[in-house]
């Protein structure tokens, strides 16, 4: 079974001035947002074989403090095609991935993450109507299929999970400094 853990990136400082999107960095929210993320990911006992990732500074700040929370992690695979892709674009990257390659984490943006979701699980799942009200900052989700990377279509995924920042610290979700 090939199992598909979808991060998004923390939350990130829009009072930094950057001059582009793509530089900007994460604020301390988001920075212990992510923290916690790796912590709950090394509680839930998962391992990864392989890890891409958009190559935006929030997304790259966002796994370094994963990372720190959870322990050894492997080094990402930076994909430009992640930066704030649509799901036609993902599925791209998905149908990409290696096939000997079992546990994967993708990390990138909305709203192509949320929407991956929607397209990928069927109706009729409470978790699914979760991440249909909103897939937030730093938030997880782990896809299972029973195919190949390459097979993998609309409809095929069973959502094992979905958590928000806010489900594990109330003072990570919205309106909180």
């Amino acid at each position: 079974m090939k199992t598909l853990t979808l991060l998004r990136h923390a939350k990130s400082g829009w009072d930094d001035l950057v001059s582009r999107d793509f530089d900007r960095p994460l604020n301390p929210k988001g920075q212990r947002a992510a923290a916690m993320m790796g912590r709950h990911l090394r509680k839930l006992q998962l391992s990864f074989d392989h890890i891409v990732a958009s190559p935006a500074q929030r997304v790259v700040e966002t796994l370094d403090h994963v990372a720190r929370g959870y322990g050894s992690m492997p080094p990402p695979a930076w994909d430009q095609r992640l930066y704030l892709a649509s799901t036609a674009s993902l599925l791209d990257v998905i149908h990409d991935l290696p096939a000997d390659r079992e546990q994967i984490l993708l990390a990138g943006h909305n709203p192509g993450l949320e929407e991956l979701i929607l397209s990928l699980v069927p109706t009729g799942s409470a978790l699914r109507d979760e991440v249909e009200i909103k897939f937030p900052t730093a938030s997880l989700a782990q896809l299972q299929f029973a195919g190949d990377w390459q097979a993998i279509r609309p409809g095929d995924a069973e959502l094992a999970f979905f958590v928000r920042p806010r489900d594990l610290d109330p003072s990570l979700g919205p309106d909180t400094p």
